[in-house]
């Protein structure tokens, strides 16, 4: 039987998926080719595996099973295959069936499933992830519903089924269950599929950085070099567990080196090894994979270069590395990697190039540069701050910073989560883990390569085209720290680690030196703080002073943080004492211990030993190097522990526009206690201030996170949803153009219409007398403009004419329209009935292939378009999300009433916002809305001109079963 050409090997069924264990296998459709596979897997499996899925003893697969489960249409029979090493690990398959249960083809649209796992991979949840992908399979193929008999005594399958989160039946059937699932993803099934996602993945990171043994390939023979350099680390730090040196070079007779036993490859060392790192030239990198694979090692860290980051060639060469260790089951950091570290007391891992290794701490740090992770734990030791871990991902081939958080999420030894990235390869997954990961634990990032408009050397991704300063919006409002610099993020890093965040803006300062202080006060204006005058304790203070001071600040409830500034103290005799920075730091620092509950960080010049005294209870956290080691046993798992959340504030910050009505008071809640006792220090005022306002406005975006915004139900009556669905397609054709096409004014005006938006009609006027007459079935007063795209909005150019009052005023406002800027034919002029007066706004949104639906607002003309002054939110956008992007432009102020002026109707703004974002989010066909202008006027608004453009819609991978991202 031969697979109908209509019907073509499914390629882009195939995925990699990590499975619950943290181990990796590939999903792919079955084919003819693979009858010797299916038959081998089937002898591996138990004889109680067999009775529950064929409901009898089945020893054995007959020829005709064989023909029967490797020969699929891949529409009404299909087989997905579970690969680990090239060889099946399980199966599952389904056959659509009419409603009497006999085998049918569409539109019937209910199918029979079943699987089958082999018995020594039960229980990582192949089973889950099988379920998964051939549901997705089905939908595709319009198939609805899955119906499954299992034995009362498969418990196990039956919970497979039971947790999967789609609606189901069940009934008890000639002595079995019989199961029904409705495939429509619903909000619990796509819960479940992402609460398993998260721990898959989190598991595959941890494996990497709790090993109980590590293999070092590559080690040199004499000291120096890649692979001798990563192993001194290893046992430098104290790596409670065994390490290997691995050469195919080494001598037969060679048993050890530094300390360690000496083998020629990985197969030939007897004990299981959990984590290998590479350190071999790309040439010899596929033998070596090979050989730890074979050997069932969990995981690797490639420091070899020469792949995506040197040109086509070596980007092929990186995706076959990829698919050659995940078919062995292994994750990859790398290639180009630095290495990972972890300094968890239990694991002690330097698997590294890093020459200072860094304290034990509660930050994590995710670098995808090598020279930057350097620079960063350079910094991060020189101010006396400790890591909980480190990974340099290089060219981020497989384990990104995605992977990372899902690692850090429930990390109980990170506190602070800070990541340099150069690309985003999946921004919608990024978001989405970075808004669940905030909401527990700070995470800040500073992204390079902002402005090149592509992916760096080596970093092999989808590359969106979305501006950098709507990429920042987004991650702000997924609650991250977006940061500038890497001195800002070892800055904002510091603070949030050892300090409690603030629970408002106010700002007291305090110090010896009126300039510094000054200096201070005028940065927390710039960054949107309240700062109360600077107290200046005079050149003359001493440590005592500022312990009376500081507990004064500390214990004012009008205070929510402080600023300490301090200069060297100068003694009558004109000299400073450098014991009085080791004097001072610890005054500081019992100060704050004693009146706990706010943050404090310290701005000081060329003081000696402050900055060292401040960070000596951190300091002190770690034993020396290469202490006794620890038992080998990884570090216990526990629940996610989220930081303190901030006290309820006393006071909020000053808006530049009134509060949004749509957000709730902010919940209160215990303060975060100081992570380590130490106090932040920073060379200059303009650092110290900007990192407290980068807390300020986290624990701001923390305390709202705690209630969030929601549709609001009424928008569901003026929203004919079904009706909008009819017309897209109808629009769209049978076969429509893959570019998109834009729709004419009467199609959006009625699409629009559905979803309660009214767009005021134009009526065109190639010559006045069409206009004479449009003005009449319109009534005056009237507007006069021009449709072409070089005068669209244009009126500083005279394409406008507004408030025409009658027949005469029409007449020679289009005879001048048309001498001094046109011919008709060229100006395409229409006729519009005035709107109320009020402020030009445009709202739009965008479909983004990486990063999803955006919805974006600003004020029409010059703010928007001059400026770049637009506020983006990601779609579906709540009442909360369109509130606080109206408020949050630059040029907001001339909404509320700037000058004098009248306010506009601001809440019907926000429903309008609120019904383009539902729009766009109940139709993905819709890839782009722009109305403009919208006039908000002090009672209700209008649009004056809207397009739409319509397009097949874009993948959803956030929505389809769980998959590694294969680039």
């Amino acid at each position: 039987m031969e697979t109908p050409p209509d019907h073509a090997y499914p390629d882009h069924w195939e995925a990699d998926v990590v499975l619950r264990d943290g181990g990796t296998a590939r999903i792919r459709p079955i084919t003819t080719a693979d009858a010797e596979r299916l038959v081998s897997f089937y002898e591996q499996v138990s004889d109680e595996s067999k009775y529950y899925r064929f409901f009898a003893p089945y020893p054995r697969l007959s020829d005709r099973d064989v023909h029967r489960f490797t020969h699929h249409d891949y529409v009404d029979r299909v087989g997905l295959a579970v690969t680990v090493g090239g060889e099946f690990i399980a199966t599952v398959r389904y056959d659509r069936i009419d409603a009497r249960g006999l085998p049918a083809a569409a539109p019937a649209d209910e199918a029979e499933v079943a699987f089958l796992v082999q018995d020594a991979h039960q229980g990582r949840g192949v089973a889950s992830a099988l379920l998964e992908h051939i549901a997705a399979v089905a939908r595709e193929r319009g198939i609805r519903r899955f119906a499954a008999e299992v034995l009362p005594a498969n418990s196990k399958m039956i919970k497979v089924f039971r947790d999967a989160g789609y609606t189901q039946k069940r009934s008890f059937e000639d002595g079995s269950v019989r199961l029904t699932l409705d495939l429509e993803p619903t909000a619990e099934s796509l819960a479940v599929q992402r609460g398993r996602e998260q721990r898959a993945e989190a598991h595959s990171v941890q494996r990497l950085l709790t090993p109980g043994s590590v293999a070092v390939v590559g080690t040199g023979r004499v000291p120096g070099g890649v692979g001798r350099t990563v192993l001194r680390n290893l046992l430098e730090a104290g790596f409670t567990g065994r390490v290997y040196a691995v050469n195919h070079a080494f001598a037969e007779d060679l048993r050890a080196l530094d300390g360690v036993p000496a083998f020629r490859s990985v197969a030939a060392i007897g004990d299981p090894v959990d984590l290998a790192v590479l350190a071999v030239p790309a040439r010899q990198v596929p033998e070596a994979v090979a050989d730890c694979g074979r050997h069932g090692v969990r995981g690797l860290v490639v420091l070899s270069a020469g792949y995506a980051e040197s040109g086509p060639e070596g980007l092929e060469r990186q995706r076959e590395l990829v698919r050659q260790a995940r078919s062995y089951g292994m994750r990859i950091i790398g290639p180009n990697a630095f290495g990972i570290i972890n300094t968890a007391e239990a694991v002690r891992l330097n698997a590294s190039l890093a020459p200072e290794p860094p304290d034990r701490g509660r930050i994590g740090l995710f670098t995808q540069s090598g020279a930057i992770g350097i620079a960063l734990l350079s910094g991060l030791y020189r101010r006396g701050a400790g890591l909980s871990s480190f990974i340099s991902a290089g060219n981020r081939a497989d384990v990104s910073g995605n992977d990372i958080l899902q690692y850090w999420y429930e990390d109980p030894d990170t506190d602070v989560a800070l990541l340099y990235l150069e690309s985003i390869g999946n921004p919608r997954k990024f978001t989405r883990l970075a808004r669940r990961t905030a909401a527990l634990k700070p995470v800040v990032v500073v992204k390079g390569a902002r402005h090149s408009g592509s992916a760096p050397p080596g970093h092999a991704v989808p590359v969106t085209r979305i501006p950098d300063a709507t990429v920042s919006a987004l991650l702000r409002q997924a609650g991250v720290i977006r940061v500038d610099t890497v001195t800002e993020l070892v800055d904002a890093g510091l603070l949030l680690a050892s300090q409690p965040l603030p629970a408002g803006p106010r700002v007291a300062i305090l110090g010896n030196s009126e300039s510094l202080g000054l200096l201070t006060y005028d940065a927390c204006l710039t960054e949107g703080l309240r700062p109360s005058p600077p107290r200046d304790l005079t050149t003359a203070a001493t440590p005592e002073d500022f312990r009376a001071a500081l507990t004064l600040a500390l214990s004012d409830p009008a205070v929510d943080a402080v600023v300490v500034t301090a200069i060297p103290h100068v003694g009558e005799t004109g000299t400073t004492d450098p014991a009085d920075g080791g004097a001072l730091g610890t005054v500081l620092r019992e100060t704050v211990t004693s009146v706990p509950g706010k943050p404090v960080a310290v701005v000081h010049v060329e003081i000696e030993g402050l900055a060292e005294a401040l960070a000596v209870v951190e300091r002190s956290a770690r034993g020396p190097a290469g202490s006794a080691p620890a038992p080998t046993s990884a570090p216990p798992s526990a629940p996610p522990r989220p930081a303190g959340a901030p006290p309820a504030p006393t006071a909020s910050p000053a808006p530049a526009a009134p509060p949004a009505s749509a957000a709730p008071p902010a919940p209160a809640g215990p303060p975060a206690p100081a992570a380590s006792g130490r106090i932040p220090a920073y060379p200059a005022a303009e650092r110290a201030v900007r990192a407290l306002a980068e807390a300020v406005r986290y624990a701001q975006w923390r305390r709202q996170s705690a209630e969030p915004g929601k549709v609001p139900e009424y928008l569901d009556d003026a929203i004919d949803e079904s009706a909008a669905a009819a017309l897209i397609a109808r629009l769209l054709g049978d076969a429509p153009d893959p570019h998109g096409v834009p729709l004419g004014a009467a199609d959006t005006r009625e699409l629009l219409g559905l979803y309660g938006i009214p767009v005021r009609p134009t009526l065109p006027a190639p010559g006045p007398d069409d206009a004479v007459a449009a003005a009449n079935r319109l009534g005056y007063p009237v507007a006069l403009k021009t449709t072409a795209p070089h005068l669209r909005h244009r009126s500083d150019l005279g394409g406008v004419r507004l408030d025409l009052a009658d027949e005469a005023q029409l007449r020679l406002a289009h005879r001048e329209l048309t001498e001094s800027l046109g011919g008709p034919a060229e100006l395409r002029p229409v006729v519009q009935a005035m709107a109320p007066r009020g402020v030009d706004t445009v709202v739009r949104a965008a479909i983004d292939a990486a990063a999803g639906a955006v919805l974006s607002f600003g004020l029409a003309g010059a703010p928007s378009e001059l400026l770049g002054d637009l506020a983006h939110r990601l779609v579906p956008a709540t009442d909360r999300d369109v509130a606080e992007q109206i408020r949050s432009i630059r040029s907001a102020p001339l909404l509320f009433g700037w000058r004098g002026s009248t306010p506009v109707d601001t809440p019907a703004l926000e429903e309008l916002l609120l019904r383009v974002s539902r729009l766009v989010d109940d139709h993905p066909e819709i890839v782009s809305v722009t109305l403009e202008p919208v006039v908000v006027a002090t009672r209700g608004l209008t649009v004056l001109g809207a397009n739409v453009r319509l397009a097949p819609p874009p993948a959803r991978g956030d929505l389809g079963p769980r998959s590694l991202p294969s680039y």
